[in-house]
């Protein structure tokens, strides 16, 4: 699998490339200040994207789209949940005093079925809690449970997304982190929205929100 990641400022927001080396076909995922970089290492690796897929719609995952969509003419995917969030984006960034221009509509919402390019599939798992229509992006081979999660700011390293934006929910978030997550294997790997890398295991034995979370509802104290 074809995988590239970058970041700018002010936000330093993960914005992903993922490219399937035998037929060039790819997807972009959550475009924002950084989609200059994520077009050129489109034309770096010769793909052809199919999809530009979005877990979420805070401003700095949205940013880039329109600029994607104009340079790979593909469709974009959000939840439905998040629309509100999406076509309101100059005004989320006005109240962080940034200057945000409409992006283009959404083009298709998701349906939670698999979406595919090339020999991959991206399984789709509804992960509410940052946001409404926060979604986890399951990537693996066709037919097989992939173990690259594409998560939002749903969960980071050793922290979890914020709670305290419109649609926020800390007790929704926590679930969607063990209920849903979790269960998706210790081996997963988790490329965050923000931050480095991290693994399902890693995060189910040392993320103290997760331990905090888990303590109180087994009835035991915080370890």
């Amino acid at each position: 699998m074809i995988l590239e990641v970058r970041a700018e400022a002010p936000f330093y927001k993960n914005g992903f490339v993922v490219g399937c080396e035998r037929t060039r076909e790819g997807v972009i995922i959550d475009p924002g200040d950084e989609v200059d970089g994520l077009l050129a290492a489109v034309r770096d690796h010769d793909l052809a994207i199919q999809h530009i897929l979005l877990t979420h719609a805070h401003i700095d995952h949205i940013t880039g789209v329109g600029t994607a969509k104009d340079a790979l003419d593909a469709p974009v995917y959000l939840h439905e949940d998040d629309l509100f969030l999406y076509d309101n984006a100059p005004q989320q960034g006005a109240m962080l005093g940034f200057k945000v221009r409409q992006q283009p509509p959404i083009d298709v919402f998701y349906d939670m079925t698999a979406i595919h390019f090339g020999d991959y599939e991206v399984r789709l798992h509804h992960t509410p809690g940052h946001c409404p229509g926060g979604v986890c992006l399951q990537i693996g081979r066709k037919g097989t449970p992939g173990k690259d999660l594409f998560v939002g700011d749903t969960l980071f390293a050793g922290s979890i997304g914020r709670t305290d934006l419109p649609g926020g929910d800390y007790e929704t978030l926590l679930r969607s982190i063990t209920e849903v997550l979790f269960p998706l294997g210790d081996d997963a790997v988790v490329h965050s929205g923000h931050g480095a890398d991290t693994t399902i295991g890693k995060e189910r034995k040392t993320n103290p929100f997760v331990l905090e979370y888990l303590a109180a509802h087994s009835g035991r104290r915080r370890p």
